[in-house]
């Protein structure tokens, strides 16, 4: 056994110096080994990072070898360009004869399939040349030191100094070459930034000084402040932006100058903003709007002579067909006779009508008529039905299942802009068995849904077009059918829904409001699954309750709010907060007990909050850091007996939870699982909760071309509200819960091609709520031996990022 060890680590050895980075170079180059930049107090030290142009390759600590490197020079020594050439060439050859033939005569379905694979194959030759293959596109090529590259980054730190208020600064660097690697250490001077003394406005036309001094408090450039190019930017969007929103249809920033005067003495500067005239006109003109023209094109030209010509609240329509409502969209402009023109009513209205899902386009476009525009929205109807099918798999216990999903779309369906929506999915996943059987099994779903949405919040004597049309209001009522079949159970389920959706303007805050979530629900026990629900309700625990026939009524709500775009996962930082509330069983509130317990249906009344906040923190280009803090409550009251729907109940573990205990598996509290005689924990039986907290915690690092790294520590566990006697020590108590907190840590893989991201995390328990006080720090031995202890590594696979 040493002997192999020693040989492997041999080997390893071998392979990395074969792969040194130093190799190979010819005389006069040198590898660039390391970028320092020195000097920097007051500035961004990150962007001035980002204006280096050469940065070293990211290597392998202790060794001079990188991974990336290595993949490229694989990439290198197998790709033959030459053999691309010529393939290239023969394509290009029977292309032209393709497009001879076609000049003269038309192709047949044959040779036109075989011009369009052609150029397909083309153009993926093309990519292969400029690229290299996919080795030489994963990794990186090796950073050979260019004198002329760390000119340019100097020059380029001079001017982001220069325009950050530091016009004093210097910026030089320093080679220092040993062997055949060369650090380069730039050294930055930054001396006093000027500050901003005054800042006025001047322009000769009254009108827009009042309205410049009126919103002169939200302006970008502040007396006091370092002086900064980009505020001056900003300043010019702003300016432009409010004249847009004030009739000023014909302005643009190229009217807005701006004349910045040093004092060099006292290191502060005047900034003085100018709006000139135009060029053909004493002022800039003051636009109200007409009446406005909004057309329905017709698909295809077979249409052409059946237009309608129709007039509702100052709106001229002429549609291609009377299948359009006027009402639903009017309430969608937002440009009225008479009112000033407003950029903002105009993209506003331009977007409501897009989110109709009617029109295939939306243009609005404007005639002037002196100081009167008159807008003109042109439309085409989208495709009346829309079919999608979809076939892949989802990764669960860590076991891949497919599964086959279809989607009919039918627009217009009432011919009020409602939407059709009947959906059907049906798939494998890998799940553990409950009731003690080894291994994992598959359990199979299946859930079908028909629904209809309506552009408008339906309420009874309540009109709501004109009030909440820039809301995007929606009412979804869905009727909807389930089945899973596990090895425990099989669990069927019908369901219905009514619910009301809005979201703000600027798409930051979105809201969702169920009036109606009605489910029937049906189990069928097995009978080993059956035996142990009847031991737990002998022991207290009336888990079985959850598998009776039953009716689960509820109402809810939810509020997403989203700081700065999150999901985007940009160079910007960005939260989102998301807020659920549900109470179910609300109405059996109001009906007498004695006609509960005469029903053959189980009722359930309950109370459920959940409160996930997430948050991205770019680092810099290579590095950001994301968390997520989750919590939950569920209440069972009432008719419930203690006991929710089992769907109701909080799980902790899992791939997008605690990565280093199995899914739904973790708690609940300090509740000890049985031990199996390998003397591990047995995980196999799931954990419900009625209180959840999780915390993650994620440092991301880009590796090299398409994979990323991550580093994570994840903290949380379940527990229940009352003590269950079967498992001991799931209650909350403030006493006690801080020690209950369970931890773990691991690293993460990841593959971004953009499109898709797949995951592989490696979690490892560190601390273990399920063992006695002082035993459940248990980091330590997964250093002892490979991968640990049984069951403290957890692999998990899947697709996106965590949160």
């Amino acid at each position: 056994m040493n002997k192999a060890k020693y040989i492997n680590f041999l080997f390893l050895l071998f392979l990395f110096s074969s792969c040194s980075l130093t190799k190979g170079l010819k005389e006069g180059q040198y590898l660039l080994y390391d970028v320092n930049i020195e000097g920097v107090k007051r500035s961004d030290r990150t962007e001035l990072q980002n204006l280096v142009k050469q940065t070293p390759n990211t290597r392998i600590p202790l060794l001079n070898a990188s991974i990336g490197v290595a993949i490229y020079r694989f990439g290198e020594w197998t790709f033959d360009s030459t053999k691309h050439i010529n393939r290239q060439y023969k394509l290009k050859l029977e292309r032209d004869t393709l497009l001879s033939i076609q000049d003269t005569a038309n192709l047949s379905n044959k040779e036109g399939r075989r011009l369009v694979k052609i150029t397909d194959n083309l153009t993926a030759i093309e990519k292969k040349l400029e690229y290299g293959n996919f080795f030489m596109r994963t990794g990186n090529p090796r950073v050979v030191y260019d004198s002329a590259q760390s000119e340019e980054s100097a020059r380029q730190m001079t001017f982001y100094l220069f325009n950050n208020g530091f016009f004093d600064s210097e910026t030089d660097f320093k080679v220092e070459k040993t062997g055949k690697k060369a650090r380069v250490t730039y050294f930055v001077t930054e001396r006093s930034p000027y500050i901003i003394d005054s800042f006025y406005t001047r322009s000769d036309d009254r009108k827009i000084y009042d309205l410049l001094i009126k919103h002169d408090g939200k302006a970008n450039i502040k007396p006091g402040n370092n002086y900064e190019q980009s505020a001056i930017t900003r300043e010019r969007q702003r300016v432009e932006d409010l004249m847009k929103e004030n009739g000023y249809f014909t302005f643009t920033r190229s009217y807005i100058e701006y004349n910045v005067y040093k004092d060099t003495l006292n290191k502060s500067v005047q900034i003085e903003q100018l709006i000139r005239k135009p060029v053909y006109a004493d002022d800039h003109q003051v636009y109200t709007l007409d009446s406005v023209y909004f057309s329905i094109d017709p698909p295809s030209n077979e249409f052409i002579d059946e237009g309608i010509k129709t007039r509702f609240r100052d709106i001229n329509f002429e549609l291609y067909d009377e299948k359009y409502s006027e009402k639903i969209i009017a309430s969608r402009i937002f440009l009225n006779k008479g009112d000033l023109y407003s950029r903002n009513d105009v993209i506003e209205t331009q977007r409501q009508l897009a989110n109709l899902d009617l029109f295939r386009f939306v243009n609005i476009a404007f005639d002037t008529l002196g100081n009167v525009l008159r807008p003109k929205i042109y439309t085409q109807p989208n495709q009346k039905y829309q079919v999608t099918n979809q076939l892949g798999a989802s990764i669960t216990e860590q076991v891949p299942g497919p599964f086959f999903s279809h989607s009919l779309r039918n627009r217009n369906l009432f011919r009020g802009a409602e939407i059709f929506e009947f959906f059907f999915r049906a798939g494998l996943e890998g799940v553990v068995s409950f009731t003690g059987e080894g291994g994992v099994f598959r359990s199979r779903e299946l859930n079908t849904s028909g629904s209809v949405i309506f552009p408008q919040f339906l309420v009874p004597f309540v009109s709501t077009l004109e009030k909440f049309g820039r809301y995007n209001p929606r009412t979804r009522t869905l009727i909807g059918y389930n089945y899973v079949n596990r090895p425990e159970y099989v669990r069927e389920s019908v369901n219905g829904i009514l619910s009301y959706n809005w979201n703000t303007r600027d798409l930051r805050q979105q809201y969702t409001f169920n009036a109606l979530d009605a489910n029937f629900i049906r189990s069928n026990l097995s009978g080993d699954f059956n035996e142990i629900l009847e031991d737990l309700q002998n022991q207290g625990n009336n888990l079985i309750n959850s598998f009776l026939p039953s009716y689960v009524s509820s109402i809810s709500g939810q509020v997403i709010i989203n700081f700065n775009q999150y999901g985007a996962f940009g160079r910007n930082r960005s939260s989102l907060l998301r807020l659920f509330m549900e109470s179910g069983g609300t109405s059996l509130n109001f009906i007498n007990r004695e006609f509960v317990d005469e029903r053959s249906l189980a009722y359930f009344q309950f109370l459920k909050f959940q409160a996930d906040f997430r948050r991205y923190v770019p680092i810099n280009r290579q590095q950001t850091f994301a968390y997520r803090l989750n919590l939950g409550l569920a209440r069972p009251y009432g008719v419930s007996d203690g006991v929710l729907p089992y769907e109701k109940y909080f799980f902790a573990g899992g791939s997008t939870g605690i990565r280093a205990w199995q899914p739904r598996r973790l708690g609940p509290g300090s509740f000890t699982p049985d031990v199996l005689e390998d003397g591990s924990f047995d995980y196999r039986f799931e954990q419900p909760g009625e209180i959840l907290f999780e915390g993650m915690f994620e440092l991301r690092s880009k590796i090299y071309g398409y994979f990323d790294g991550a580093f994570f520590v994840d903290i949380g566990n379940s527990w229940t509200f009352a003590e269950d006697p079967t498992r001991p020590g799931a209650n909350f108590e403030f006493n006690r819960f801080f020690n209950e907190i369970a931890v773990g840590t691991g690293l993460g893989l990841r593959m971004d091609f953009e499109f898709l991201v797949l995951r592989l995390d490696m979690g490892v328990k560190a601390l273990d709520p399920a063992r006695p006080q002082g035993e459940r720090f248990i980091l330590g031995n997964f250093f002892n031996r490979f991968l640990g202890e049984r069951g403290q590594t957890v692999f998990n696979i899947g697709i996106g990022y965590p949160f």
